[in-house]
């Protein structure tokens, strides 16, 4: 394994965040390989770190003012061994291609844990949507899909949102699509209600994520009824994880954006969260704000010199990092930990660094990573997609009861596959192999490709 991780280092060069998802799960599935000689000889570990297609292209726009810029656009088709590639595209300034290997090769056993017939895929662009017009951004997002149209489609691959790409930018981007193809498909989830889109689309991944945190604590007979929560992030994941922790009884404290972090101690409500929602998805503004209008509250502006987040280290029961990648470092798991945190369920994608999860591990806090617990989104965007296929809406209902039934079905192939390999309560290994197995054994069947 030391050897096959050198390698894919050696190949490719820079990438941080690729090779630290690829070794993550190389470590997990090893066992599996060692019971699976066949593995070996088909040569499944070469085959799923290797993308199926990579898509480099530039996307140049014009601000309004007339300046032209030219940003860079990227589309990694990871694996399609069981559906059409699904993922979303991210709009941020650190967006490359190692980042977005990375997103495509977490995807893949993400998807594959949802129970649906979906592929991993990601893509986006370096290019910042903030301080952008609504026009700006229009021009951005049409001449991004200028040049993606070619290599999207309903059966073939069917992007999202991400960072940065929420509602609007899905409808640019849509609209120039339909354009281009003169055709009216489920290419794009998380579409507006009124042209396609599904309702709890825009929550499910904040939803799914307390669906499968309240998963864990029910192996242990309890609940979030009276939990005091820390969550970072404050777009449409961190959002509805709050909203949904309150549902459930539990007390949010914490919301951050990229330039610092509120500490609420007297709890975030439904009044307060409202407030937030309309700040950040309204207004558009920072989240420090958020205290001129609740000055009881404290906000604390981000130190990128401290070796640690402030906000991991407040006295809480549970936690949901809900930002952005590696954003939980060594000492911030042992704050928590120190902090009395016994669950961490990530609505992030790899918001842990390593030395962060061993020490999660080490404590047998209840941990969940975000391939399994930040499933629901794209486990809604499968049910989207179906709906389209059909021209049908399902009613809110019915949405979030699938929701539930997949979230509940992810955490127990997480609990079966860890215990089979001798792992009980270790949902790293679980989801890694789970994912792992359906992916490479679809592989084997669809012969040498």
């Amino acid at each position: 394994m030391d050897d096959f991780t050198k390698r894919v280092m050696e190949k490719d060069p820079g990438e941080k965040e690729f090779h630290q998802a690829v070794k993550e799960v190389l470590v997990s599935v090893k066992p599996v390989l060692d019971r699976n000689p066949e593995y070996r000889r088909a040569a499944v570990l070469e085959r799923i770190v290797e993308p199926e297609r990579v898509i480099l292209f530039r996307v140049p726009w014009m601000d309004d003012e007339g300046q032209v810029y030219v940003n860079r656009g990227f589309r990694v088709e990871m694996n399609s061994a069981i559906g059409p590639y699904k993922g979303g595209l991210r709009f941020h300034p650190s967006v490359n291609l190692g980042i977005m290997k990375f997103l495509a090769f977490e995807q893949v056993f993400k998807n594959s844990l949802t129970t649906l017939s979906m592929g991993g895929g990601k893509g986006g662009a370096d290019f910042n949507p903030k301080g952008k017009s609504d026009n700006e951004i229009m021009r951005f997002c049409q001449s991004f899909m200028s040049e993606l149209f070619r290599h999207i489609g309903p059966h073939t691959d069917i992007p999202a949102g991400d960072i940065g790409v929420g509602a609007r930018e899905i409808g640019y981007l849509f609209g120039m699509y339909k354009k281009l193809r003169n055709e009216f498909t489920g290419v794009l989830t998380g579409k507006s209600l009124n042209w396609g889109g599904s309702l709890i689309r825009p929550e499910a991944t904040g939803y799914g994520c307390v669906y499968f945190a309240a998963e864990m604590l029910a192996t242990r007979n309890d609940n979030l009824e009276g939990k005091t929560c820390l969550v970072s992030g404050s777009g449409n994941v961190a959002q509805y994880t709050a909203e949904k922790i309150l549902h459930l009884g539990g007390k949010v404290v914490t919301l951050s954006d990229s330039t610092g972090y509120i500490f609420d101690e007297q709890g975030i409500d439904s009044e307060k969260l409202d407030f937030i929602k309309h700040l950040k998805n309204i207004k558009r503004d920072r989240i420090e704000r958020y205290v001129e209008t609740y000055p009881s509250a404290v906000y604390v502006p981000a130190d990128p010199s401290l070796d640690h987040n402030p906000l991991w280290n407040h006295k809480a029961d549970c936690a949901f990092p809900s930002a952005t990648e590696n954003e939980i470092q060594q000492k911030d798991a042992q704050n928590m930990i120190n902090n009395g945190v016994f669950v961490v369920c990530e609505g992030a994608n790899m918001p842990s660094t390593p030395e962060a999860v061993d020490i999660f591990l080490d404590n047998r806090t209840l941990y969940a990573p975000g391939k399994a617990a930040n499933a629901g989104g794209v486990a809604v965007s499968g049910l989207e997609m179906a709906q389209n296929s059909m021209r049908l809406n399902w009613p809110v209902e019915e949405v979030n009861s699938r929701l539930k039934i997949i979230m509940k079905s992810i955490h127990q192939t997480c609990l079966n596959a860890a215990e089979e390999y001798n792992k009980p309560d270790d949902y790293v290994t679980g989801a890694n192999i789970a994912g792992f197995v359906k992916v490479v054994n679809a592989m084997l069947d669809q012969g040498l490709v």
